[in-house]
């Protein structure tokens, strides 16, 4: 059985010095509240698995209805809202168990909506007839490459680093594999995404719709924010998660 036991987890604001930083959102406020502040959190929620119609049920009420560790929402959630911590040395308590629904959860957003529907869109937009440059196939191919690099990145994850560190939890250690081994080969799957938006944006033929080019120039922005959140929070709050896992089973060997 997998144990949701929670590790502590430093973070601290940059402009921090040596007092503890007050978290943006705390587990007594209204999580409609959160989403007036912040509509970004918006999809930290739905990964979460959390439904809209909450009413007026707290941020704790909303996440033990669900059963969804509060703590853990609370640190995903401050973290991208403040956009400017790094791991030191205030605590959070992080169910790893949590953390990794939450990534699995937006693989699948990422893999079976968000990238499915820009290309719909974008196979839209530059669908301009009486061209003297195929524009329909340079773009699509350069987004089908994006797209396949997208999956093979998100299925290791899915495949390899996640079971991986489910078994930690049951104390099984690998001695062939590390999260320093994924943590090294993580590489940054948004910039082929930028370079995309680029090109759209200087070589969209004339002749194209501009509606059609402002949509999905804007999905693509929006998917570009959110893949950089994902990565920060795998390399900021879930590596340094499972390292303190290893660390805590080759001290108890």
């Amino acid at each position: 059985m997998i144990s949701n036991k929670k590790i502590h987890l430093s973070v601290k604001n940059k402009k921090q010095s040596g007092m503890q930083k007050q978290q943006k959102f705390s587990a007594n406020e209204k999580m409609s509240d959160l989403i007036k502040e912040d509509h970004s959190l918006l999809m930290v929620i739905s990964r979460f698995g959390l439904s809209l119609g909450f009413g007026d049920k707290t941020v704790k009420e909303v996440c033990e209805s669900s059963n969804i560790d509060c703590d853990t929402f609370l640190a995903v959630v401050n973290f991208l809202s403040e956009g400017n911590f790094e791991v030191d040395n205030v605590y959070e308590d992080i169910s790893i168990v949590s953390v990794v629904g939450y990534l699995k959860n937006a693989h699948s957003y990422f893999l079976d909506f968000k990238l499915p529907a820009i290309r719909n869109k974008l196979l839209e937009a530059v669908n301009v007839t009486d061209q003297s440059i195929p524009y329909d196939i340079i773009f699509m191919k350069f987004f089908d490459e994006y797209v396949a690099e997208v999956k093979k990145h998100m299925q290791y994850e899915d495949k390899v680093v996640f079971p991986y560190v489910l078994q930690l939890l049951n104390g099984k250690q690998d001695s062939r594999y590390s999260i320093s081994v994924f943590h090294d080969r993580h590489n940054e799957i948004d910039s082929k995404l930028e370079e995309l938006k680029n090109i759209l944006i200087k070589y969209y033929p004339a002749k194209g719709s501009n509606h059609l080019l402002t949509e999905v120039l804007f999905d693509i922005l929006s998917c570009e924010i959110d893949i950089v959140s994902h990565n920060r929070v795998e390399d900021y709050l879930f590596v340094p998660a499972v390292e303190a896992i290893e660390r805590k089973n080759k001290a108890v060997r």
